[in-house]
């Protein structure tokens, strides 16, 4: 059988011998009417002989054997339609287990995003670039869940040497519950308002719900950002709502409520409430606006702004897949602090009491998954008399 098998498999994966192949097994001599393939098939990773480094060509194959060997071949490309006519039976036979193999090969998926970045800012800040990667792991558990992992590293070139940091930034289940999405561990956030609130990593359990009108309930803890002077990290709640309007858009609204914001001192709880919308006004045409408005109005003593707003212009998008595609956006921002928890934008935006200004962006696709952006940001505090502007531009790569 094992003769058959080897010639199989090298048709299959269209092998042919290589004019200066090593002998790959101590028992087969390089004259061996079998050497050429199984030189082929060993160097493929299909075949890997026994660990005294003999191929053992007399012995009889166990089906598990036969199984590994099937399963690498398929996994290198070899055509399925030959090996399950050569070996029709046993194939029957070993059909679960070689299938449970392929299954197993293909239960976890990798993906990846680079991103090079360089920001200038004005006055006396200090500019700086970094390479940020990141890479997502993703693995079928069952028909039901999957779990979702991310790894990330930052190397910033601020310094002649770079600093470099490394997270394990994402990980999390996620599955239905009856007719509810879940989604359970250290899990991406982004608030219903495109992250004006809270777009950062957050422990806990979300739950999603509806189609034409989808309620999204959130319980948990906030990650450690900061904001406004304030580290955030206590217990986090939120039920958003995005009602469907057709083609026309949607109309949202939720509340936030933030625990122990503190960095040492006694704070009061920070309940957000939102409401907002987005109408498609033209063709490839968004107008967003939404409107944020927390019950506090002071942060360590200092009366402040307690609500803010933001109105947007979204002219078509960026598409990594799509060569030439493009997206132009315009943003205008006024909000105070108490709203604000960890923001979504590149722009420098630390200013006392908030802040308010505008953003331009637009983004192109140079090449397939691959997406040039810039970004600029001009903004001023709310309390006070300081300003600042920022030039963002980036190359996101993505596979």
């Amino acid at each position: 059988m094992k003769k058959s098998l080897i010639f199989a498999m090298a048709m299959a994966l269209g092998v042919t011998a290589s004019a200066y192949a090593a002998n790959p097994f101590s028992d087969v001599p390089a004259g061996h009417w079998a050497y050429d393939s199984i030189e082929k098939l060993a160097a493929a990773g299909v075949i890997d002989g026994y660990g005294d480094g003999t191929f053992g060509g007399d012995k009889l194959m166990t089906r598990y054997e036969m199984a590994q060997i099937v399963a690498r071949a398929m996994a290198n490309g070899a055509n399925v339609d030959k090996l399950a006519a050569e070996f029709a039976d046993e194939l029957d036979a070993l059909g679960v287990r070689v299938a449970n193999l392929e299954k197993k090969a293909d239960a976890v998926k990798i993906a990846g995003e680079i991103r090079a970045n360089y920001a200038s800012l004005s006055g006396d800040r200090e500019a700086w670039a970094a390479l940020r990667t990141r890479l997502w792991f993703k693995g079928q558990v069952n028909d039901d869940w999957t779990y979702v992992g991310m790894v990330q590293n930052i190397q910033d070139f601020k310094t002649e040497t770079g600093d470099e940091t490394l997270d394990f930034q994402r990980a999390y289940m996620e599955g239905r519950l009856g007719g509810v999405d879940v989604q359970a561990g250290r899990i991406d956030t982004t608030d219903i308002t495109g992250g004006n609130i809270y777009d950062i990593r957050f422990d806990g359990v979300k739950l999603t719900y509806g189609k034409e009108i989808k309620v999204i309930g959130r319980a948990g803890k906030a990650t450690n950002a900061f904001e406004h002077g304030l580290v955030h990290g206590g217990d986090t709640y939120s039920v958003e709502a995005v009602a469907g309007l057709g083609k026309a858009g949607d109309i949202h609204g939720g509340w936030w409520k933030f625990k122990g914001l503190n960095n040492g001192a006694d704070l009061p709880d920070d309940n957000i409430w939102t409401a907002g919308l987005n109408l498609n006004v033209a063709k490839d045409l968004e107008l967003t606006a939404d409107y944020l408005k927390s019950n506090r109005n002071d942060i360590f003593g200092a009366d402040q702004d307690d609500d803010g707003y933001v109105f947007g212009l979204n002219y078509k998008g960026a598409s990594a897949n799509k060569v030439g595609s493009y997206g132009l956006h315009a943003k205008y921002y006024h909000l105070g602090a108490p709203v604000v928890i960890a923001h979504t934008m590149n722009g420098e935006h630390e200013l006392d009491g908030g802040f308010k200004g505008y953003s331009l962006m637009g983004y192109y696709t140079v090449a397939k998954n691959m997406v040039l952006g810039v970004e600029w940001y001009d903004l001023e505090a709310i309390d006070a008399d300081t300003d600042v502007s920022t030039l963002w531009t980036q190359l996101v790569l993505s596979f």
